[in-house]
């Protein structure tokens, strides 16, 4: 049976809203992973529950939207928006990007590449 992407990234994006690393990662096979920007991938659930757990750690107040999603067989691009306040600079953040998921058999993320505009980011963080 083929996972139901739509079902799967709505539940992702409320993970994201809970504020719970391990709900994120719960997305992800036990040997997934994600690289950020081309940056050192984080490897299995605790890697990932940690990338979440830092994203919480700097935007405590974190809320993100799925954007939209494009499917082809086993691949998913996921776009999204989060909107929040930076936990050092309280100044106002919107960020977009996109993470592009392979999808193992099972519906979980095997690999992640994400992306958003790192300049963009420290720009809004610093006011």
């Amino acid at each position: 049976m083929k996972p139901d992407i739509t079902a799967i990234a709505a539940d992702y994006t409320a993970a994201w809203n809970s504020g719970s690393a391990e709900a994120v990662a719960s997305f992800y096979a036990e040997t997934g992973s994600i690289v950020i920007n081309r940056g050192t991938p984080w490897e299995g659930r605790g890697g990932v529950a940690a990338m979440a757990a830092g994203f919480f750690a700097d935007v405590p107040d974190l809320s993100l939207v799925c954007d939209g999603l494009r499917v082809a067989g086993d691949h998913v691009v996921y776009l999204w928006t989060f909107t929040g306040h930076h936990a050092e600079t309280s100044n106002p953040l919107r960020i977009t990007g996109w993470e592009e998921w392979d999808m193992d058999p099972e519906g979980k993320v095997a690999a992640s590449l994400g992306w958003f505009d790192a300049e963009d980011y420290a720009r809004q963080v610093a006011g």
